[in-house]
């Protein structure tokens, strides 16, 4: 009895040697998608596009960037929650889909904590108010000064009815008394076309999207909604030293649909990781202003459900 008890536990164990784990071999079998929640050219696009090249060279297979823009982010959100948890389908997560939407529509279709692994948390971006050099208009004050001296007469973009840049414009004219028109985006892309050739004047839209234009000199940052000021933008005050509660930042991650095997979870992690370690990707991300703060996979959860909270009013005011 004894003898054929060893030979169970030894070849048990044997088995167990010669089976490599699923997050060694066999994962990832194909090409992975990495759904991106607005059209190409906004934050979310750029980095996905970056760290999926690096994941390609990483992992063995394709990682490959599906824009998939609609319903403030609800379109790529809802395509996640309903793939198949096998760790062939990821979302560069962030703010709009999972801390807005939501709010802005009692009926979404997930719930942005249950249905999701929130896996990596990427950094944030923040936000600015830009104009036009054809304004004449340089500083925040002026601005805040001509749109109350003239309501709605002057036009502001956003990348869409409810998402962030709409949010905090809602928010900035509650607190500086200005009443300026929306003119709404099926995306920052769309969105910043159209500033470029003088067709909105305004726009309140994610740095790193815009330092470009605001290099060569086709839109000029007012202000940033940073705690801080921006090291890619040194010599742009933020709201708050200026006086004005005007304070926002958008998170990316890596998000999952819930389910997927620990083992996918943590190979994709210490993948991303690595990438985001890489000389290139820090000088890159430096140059776009993202923020890096690194949290583990809970404590991005918890983080998604905290941002959840703070925006709850800011929206619920700005779409009354």
């Amino acid at each position: 009895m004894k003898r054929r008890t060893l030979l169970a536990v030894t070849a048990a164990s044997i088995a167990a040697l010669a089976t490599p784990t699923l997050a060694e071999t066999s994962w990832p079998e194909r090409p992975v998608r990495i759904l991106v929640s607005f059209p190409p050219g906004g934050s979310s696009d750029l980095v996905a596009r970056l760290l999926s090249e690096k994941l390609s060279d990483a992992l063995g297979q394709q990682f490959v960037v599906e824009n998939k823009p609609g319903a403030a982010g609800t379109v790529a959100a809802t395509a996640l929650q309903t793939a198949e948890p096998d760790g062939h389908t990821f979302m560069l997560s962030n703010l709009t889909p999972f801390n807005v939407a939501p709010i802005r529509f009692p009926d979404t279709p997930y719930d942005p904590i249950a249905d999701f692994d929130h896996i990596t948390y990427i950094g944030t971006v923040n936000l600015a108010l830009f104009v036009s050099p054809e304004l004449n208009i340089d500083t925040l004050e002026a601005m805040i000064d001509a749109a109350q001296a003239e309501p709605e007469k002057y036009e502001y973009g956003s990348s869409g009815v409810g998402s962030w840049g709409h949010v905090m414009a809602e928010h900035f004219q509650n607190v500086t008394d200005t009443e300026l028109f929306h003119v709404p985006y099926k995306g920052s892309g769309p969105m910043r076309l159209d500033f470029r050739s003088g067709v909105v004047p305004a726009i309140f839209d994610a740095v790193p999207q815009n330092l470009p234009s605001v290099q060569e000199g086709t839109a000029v940052a007012l202000a940033v909604s940073a705690t801080e000021r921006l090291s890619s933008l040194p010599d742009v005050p933020t709201f708050s030293e200026l006086g004005y509660d005007v304070v926002a930042e958008n998170w990316l991650g890596v998000s999952a649909p819930a389910g997927v095997p620990d083992e996918i979870k943590a190979k994709l992690d210490a993948a991303l990781v690595e990438a985001m370690a890489s000389e290139d990707v820090v000088a890159q991300f430096d140059s776009w202003g993202l923020v890096r703060a690194p949290k583990e996979s809970a404590e991005f959860s918890d983080y998604v459900a905290s941002q959840l909270e703070q925006w709850t009013p800011l929206v619920q005011s700005a779409l009354k």
